[in-house]
């Protein structure tokens, strides 16, 4: 009897994730439940935004009414970013967060984290990138000495682990099968 095996797949989308200066205390909570989600944490750190920092970082939202607070309120205190992987990271997190409003979030999505840890519309805990390309940049922003590769998928992905991974995979095998280390631990 022969077992069908389905093909591996690369399932690589990467998002940003913050825990906000109010939370910052839940870290290892709000991980948990990250991990339990499906996510990998490919790269973390905590660390203080100035107030200007906090101005580029969210500079799209220049010009609006609650941007002073905005960044009074991100850099009031240290912040934990992160850089999420899975299969859909963008749109999984931004469901597993809930709406940007925590009061709202509490009454639609009341196991989103923003209803489980924001206070109001302002502090809602945490923050996630709106698509893959906000997420390309804010990562970029969060992390400037990580590199930024284009990662292939669907049939480049294919192409490359048929091209590079598996000859090197099937030489090493067959190199450890050939021989017989003296002490193997």
């Amino acid at each position: 009897m022969e077992v069908l095996m389905p093909e591996p797949q690369i399932y690589v989308e990467r998002t940003l994730a913050l825990i906000k200066p109010d939370v910052v205390n839940k870290e290892e909570e709000i991980e948990d439940l990250i991990l339990r989600s499906g996510f990998h944490i490919l790269q973390k750190r905590k660390l203080q935004l100035s107030p200007e920092q906090c101005s580029n970082f969210y500079a799209q939202q220049f010009g609006k009414v609650f941007f002073p607070n905005l960044t009074a309120y991100m850099s009031s205190g240290p912040v934990v970013s992160m850089v999420l992987a899975r299969h859909c990271a963008v749109s999984y997190w931004k469901e597993l967060l809930g709406p940007s409003n925590s009061l709202r979030a509490r009454i639609t999505h009341p196991h989103s984290l923003r209803a489980l840890y924001g206070t109001d519309e302002l502090r809602n805990g945490l923050h996630g990138s709106l698509s893959i390309s906000s997420a390309e940049k804010e990562i970029r922003f969060m992390f400037p000495e990580a590199i930024s590769e284009p990662v292939p998928t669907g049939q480049r992905a294919r192409d490359y682990l048929n091209l590079y991974v598996k000859p090197t995979l099937l030489a090493g095998l067959t190199a450890l099968c050939k021989e017989k280390p003296a002490d193997p631990m």
